[in-house]
């Protein structure tokens, strides 16, 4: 017999907070699997929304920021990202592009929903593409230490696919983008820059 979406298929048995912190939660719970074996498992619960935002201009030019990642100690180029409402994703797309770029947008389309880690979290995220961009001062938060770059959409897209850009947010932004151009449909005469 085949589950359908929504069949209960693993059972709790019992539940407890293991580390709470202001960005997440951890839960470890006494399971029944699917199978129905007792087991462990543990869940991140996160807080926060993780926006992300890919930002094109009229030339076709994009903007990554680095930064040094701390679990994993590596430096790492992405699109503009971070943690936002889930009551209100554009608005906290719209503050993120502005804290980390100084970058405003006129334009906003969502492009895609994705749940991140889904094993092992609960933490879900929103990708919005931004165009009819006005450039300003960015302003990072105190922890951060930002180093932006703008380059043209089409080089960030080959970054994603040879691995340079390894977060999975931000290349998955990209890539669908650079999809929706191929079949024509992005907005606002931005489907010729990822064409080129």
């Amino acid at each position: 017999m085949t589950k359908q979406q929504g069949d209960a298929v693993w059972q709790v048995v019992e539940e407890r907070d293991v580390y709470d912190n202001p960005w997440i939660r951890v839960t470890e719970h006494d399971v029944i699997d699917p199978n129905g074996n007792p087991g462990l498992y543990g869940v991140v619960r996160v807080k926060a929304l993780a926006v992300g935002i890919l930002p094109v201009d009229h030339e076709g030019m994009t903007w990554l920021v680095g930064q040094q990642r701390f679990p994993r100690d590596y430096y790492s180029w992405e699109l503009p990202e971070g943690g936002g409402s889930f009551d209100d994703p554009q608005g906290s797309a719209e503050r993120e592009l502005l804290e980390e770029t100084g970058l405003k947008a006129a334009g906003w389309q969502e492009l895609l929903r994705m749940d991140l880690s889904n094993a092992i979290t609960d933490e879900q995220a929103i990708g919005f593409l931004a165009w009819d961009l006005e450039e300003g001062t960015a302003e990072p938060e105190a922890c951060e230490r930002l180093e932006l770059r703008r380059l043209p959409v089409r080089e960030a897209v080959e970054m994603a696919l040879s691995g340079e850009i390894v977060d999975a947010f931000a290349q998955t932004m990209l890539l669908k983008a650079d999809a929706l151009a191929r079949r024509g449909i992005l907005p606002a005469g931005l489907v010729t820059h990822f064409n080129t």
